[in-house]
């Protein structure tokens, strides 16, 4: 029986898993990677960290089911988008990669709508520091040197591509994050790039998310074991369009709510959606003639994990939010809790503001860890019902919606949110997989283990949490006096 590897470049790890050709997980492996911090607003990766970790959860795979693993037949790539590679024209890294998370560049945001008129219209996204785009102006404007010398621009999953193959490949979903391509067309826009200073030659090739992007090559399929083999590996996609694919939101109106480092609402399409002067971001998917919308809060899970480090109990999330639930089973305190910005990192759906900042609202002496614990899981419902309000707008608001990513674990936190945005959550069984799981579906298709009606099928149920109406009316009032605090 044939089995199917996807890996995940993800911000704080490397993720890969190995299925089989009933989609049972047969193996995982992880392996985390670091987040530069040099100066304010900046965030950064080695990419050759990202190569390191992939080898490391890979030889997990590998260590922990070794027969299966040489059955292997078909890989998928997924990762975080918009981060910026620069290679020169041998291929070598440039410079540290500028993450999704930084927010250096906010001129330059700027200046991309000075030079086309049309810009927001053309790209179908708003500018924002986390894009690509706007990364490589900074770059030519403060690094010109490292501008000159660039060669090709890979996002994290491509990056990690080129080194398992040799080839520059990236698909639609992901590319759509860079502000460079035309997403009603799933090609380049030569419009878009001029504005950057960028050619098409300084981009990878284009592919669907479900097609053959290239082969492993010989030197790393003799190290993984698989020197007779030739093993297709999928175009991939974005870390959320993965996702997608992992849990079969592939039909119009299919929706999931993702708790990872940042939080997003994702809803799949069969047309391209966009409102981005209210932050909407309308991308491909990552199969062909699909498309989505997608609103991101860009601290989610990593505001709960900041509390659990200034609070000296990073050891015990679990435990932190205990201590939510207990403080808040009283409904005089839940009401009486204090409230979060949780604008940690700036915010983008629906404020594009890399300089909003986080705060607590309404502290007093009786406030204990499990106030803050509640106010921080508060705070990012709050902000991701604020996301559903700019999809509602768009008229693409998920007729149905899963849970996916590390805070989906919490049954407290899921009830709380299913509360606060008014929606029924679904939680499947697998979640906590997320974008490897959808990588490794893109390479069973890549590799023709399948349609995609049959490889991207809806999983299992395992909990669904219901909004119960008394707490959402109480939640409502909470939140206006929220969305007054960054108003102030």
């Amino acid at each position: 029986m044939a089995t199917f590897l996807g890996i995940d470049v993800g911000t704080s790890s490397v993720k890969a898993v190995l299925l089989d050709e009933e989609q049972t997980v047969i193996a995982e492996g992880s392996s985390p990677i670091e987040v530069l911090r040099p100066r304010p607003l900046w965030s950064e990766q080695d990419p050759d960290e990202w190569w390191r970790a992939a080898q490391i959860a890979v030889s997990q795979v590998r260590a922990s089911a070794p027969q299966d693993f040489l059955r292997l037949e078909g890989i998928g790539l997924s990762g975080q988008q918009h981060s910026a590679t620069l290679l020169d024209r041998h291929g070598s890294v440039l410079r540290p990669a500028i993450l999704w998370n930084d927010g250096r560049c906010g001129k330059e945001c700027a200046e991309l709508i000075e030079r086309v008129p049309n810009f927001l219209q053309r790209a179908s996204n708003t500018t924002m520091p986390g894009f690509t785009a706007p990364k490589l102006l900074w770059v030519a404007r403060h690094q010109p040197e490292i501008f000159a010398a660039t060669a090709k621009v890979l996002l994290p999953k491509d990056y990690l591509r080129y080194r398992l193959t040799g080839d520059y490949v990236s698909d639609m979903s992901d590319s759509a994050g860079t502000l460079w391509l035309d997403i009603g067309r799933r090609t380049w826009d030569d419009i878009l790039l001029q504005a950057g200073g960028m050619t098409r030659a300084q981009m990878p090739d284009l592919v669907e998310g479900s097609e053959v992007s290239a082969y492993l090559s010989k030197d790393v399929a003799a190290l993984w074991g698989l020197a007779d083999k030739r093993i297709a590996i999928a175009g991939g996609g974005g870390d959320n369009a993965s996702s997608a694919v992992g849990i079969g939101a592939v039909g119009s109106g299919d929706g999931f709510l993702s708790l990872g480092t940042s939080g997003v609402l994702f809803v799949s399409t069969d047309r391209l959606v966009s409102l981005p002067e209210r932050t909407l971001h309308g991308f491909c998917h990552a199969l062909p003639q699909r498309w989505h919308g997608m609103v991101v809060a860009l601290s989610a899970a990593s505001a709960l994990s900041w509390l659990g480090t200034v609070t000296f109990q990073a050891h015990d999330i679990v435990g932190l939010i205990k201590k939510a639930e207990n403080f808040a089973s009283d409904a005089g305190r839940r009401e009486a809790a204090p409230l979060f910005l949780p604008y940690l990192t700036g915010e983008r759906t629906p404020h594009n503001d890399p300089n909003a900042t986080a705060k607590f609202d309404g502290l007093r002496a009786e406030h204990d860890v499990g106030a803050l614990a509640y106010a921080v899981l508060e705070g990012v419902a709050f902000a991701l019902a604020d996301g559903l309000d700019v999809l509602k707008a768009a008229n693409a608001a998920p007729r149905s919606c899963m849970l996916v990513g590390g805070g989906s674990r919490s049954a407290y936190w899921n009830a709380l949110l299913a509360d606060v945005l008014g929606l029924s959550l679904d939680l499947p069984e697998g979640a906590e997989i997320g974008a490897a799981f959808g990588a490794a579906r893109l390479g069973m298709l890549a590799a023709g283990a399948g349609t995609v009606e049959a490889v991207c099928r809806k999983p299992a149920i395992r909990a669904c949490f219901e909004p119960d109406a008394e707490r959402t009316t109480v939640l409502a009032k909470r939140r206006e006096r929220y969305l007054g605090m960054y108003r102030a």
